[in-house]
This record gives structure tokens, C-alpha cells and sequence, in this order.
């Protein structure tokens, strides 16, 4: 069984959005997290979805996925006080109807332009190794540095831009939240970072460069270039 956990907490004051947060701002008629949903929701694979969500907006959110008809959502739930905790809070949901060896999908209600052959990949790259993070290359110069002083500069072949969807089993992802909640370790980036940190191996898959998180009003301007020629390809085949 493969299920997503899907976050839509975030409030949008980068995107300098007072009225809505940025999730629920239409893109070309649709709310940037249906864009994201439905890849989810007509990929075959995907059993099951659960939408952590700014606790105002759970009611609207449910009307839109009635309206675009996603059905594969399971449950909505509010979010916590940090990512960390709105992402276990999330999990919790899913292991509910979920058994502890399946697949879940942790990933941006922001981050509309995931494709088929992406969340294809990741779900096989759990199966081989038990993870998956999805990387891009880096493709400017890594450096350190301390006081405006650079310390040191990083092999860029050897560095990735961390993603989504990250990927693993759910009852591996709950443990190690339920170790960092014991232990009050309540600041983790992000679940690769936590999975690290309690010593999972984790494995990576390409991702596209066009799989971007809009969180910046500059980011919109990109959204809608990516959006134009995904539909330019679709109209003609390319």
C-alpha cells in the first residue's frame, strides 16, 4: 500500500499574501494544491492521501477537493506548532487506516510540478532499499563560511539539492519521530534529515529541475512559465 502525506501548513508570508495563505492562491483556475493533488490522485499506484492543513482553511480545502473530485484523500488534519510535528501528526493519520509496512510520500502542498515517472520512481526506490529523496544536482559552486569569510569550497559533482517526495516505510518514518519527540529533538529540517539522524541509509532518486517549490512571489512567475510549456507540450506532442 502507497499513500502520500501531502503538507499544506504553511501561512504564505513570503509570497506577501495577507488574504489567503499561499496553497489556496489560484494558478490558471485551480488552487496550487489541487495542482499538486492531482498528480497524486491519477497516479495509479497512490492508494491513499492525507492533507496536513492550516486548521482555518481544513473546511475550505475539503470543498475543493469535492469540486475537482479527489477522492483519494482520506483524512485532512490540522497542522502542529512546527513542520516536524504537523508531519507526525500527519503520519499518525495515515498509519490509522495504513499497515506499518507501506509506503507513504512525504511531500510539499507547494510543489505542484512532481510527474508521474518521479513519484514512480520514488515508490520503487522504497521497495529496492526501504527510502528514497528526491535530488537535483547542484549546479553552482557549495561553500562554507564563518565571520564573511569563505572556509572552504564543496566538490560540486558531489552535491545534490534536497526535494520532494521523500519516501519510506511508515512505520520506520513514525518510529524515528516518536525518538525525536522523547528525546525533544523537535527542530529537524525535514524527514531525510530526521531519518539520518537516527541511522537510516537513505537513497536517492532524479528528480526534474522543474519540480519547484513556490513559496516566493518570484516563484509564481516561474510556475507559470513551467505551467505554459507543459501545455504547449500536450497540445502538441511534444
Amino acid at each position: 500500500m502507497t499513500n502520500v502525506l501531502v503538507f499544506a501548513g504553511g501561512s504564505g508570508t513570503r509570497m506577501n499574501s495577507r488574504a489567503k495563505p499561499k496553497q489556496f492562491l489560484q494558478f490558471y483556475g485551480k488552487e496550487l494544491i489541487i495542482h499538486t493533488l492531482e498528480n497524486f490522485q491519477n497516479h495509479p499506484e497512490i492508494d491513499g492521501i492525507v492533507v496536513v492543513c492550516i486548521e482555518d482553511w481544513i473546511s475550505y480545502l475539503h470543498k475543493l477537493l469535492e469540486k475537482y473530485q479527489i477522492d483519494k484523500v482520506k483524512s485532512v488534519v490540522s497542522g502542529g506548532a512546527t513542520g516536524q510535528e504537523s508531519i507526525y501528526k500527519g503520519l499518525c493519520a495515515i498509519h490509522e487506516y495504513a499497515p506499518d509496512d507501506s509506503i507513504v510520500l512525504v511531500h510539499d502542498g507547494v510543489r505542484p510540478f512532481v510527474n508521474e515517472q518521479l513519484i514512480s520512481d520514488c515508490i520503487q526506490c522504497v521497495k529496492q532499499h526501504g527510502s528514497a529523496i528526491t535530488v537535483t544536482p547542484a549546479i553552482e559552486t557549495i561553500v562554507t563560511a564563518a565571520d564573511g569569510k569563505i572556509t572552504s569550497i564543496t566538490d560540486r559533482s558531489k552535491c545534490y539539492h534536497a526535494k520532494a517526495p521523500q519516501c519510506f516505510i511508515i512505520v520506520e518514518l513514525l518510529e524515528a519521530h516518536n525518538k525525536a519527540r522523547a528525546e525533544g529533538n523537535l527542530n529537524m529540517i525535514d524527514s531525510a534529515s530526521l531519518m539520518k539522524y537516527y541511522g537510516h541509509e537513505l537513497y536517492t532518486v532524479p528528480g526534474n529541475f522543474d519540480n519547484i517549490k513556490i513559496t516566493t512571489p518570484a516563484d509564481f512567475y516561474t510556475f507559470k512559465a513551467l505551467y505554459e510549456v507543459r501545455e504547449q507540450q500536450q497540445i502538441f506532442g511534444l
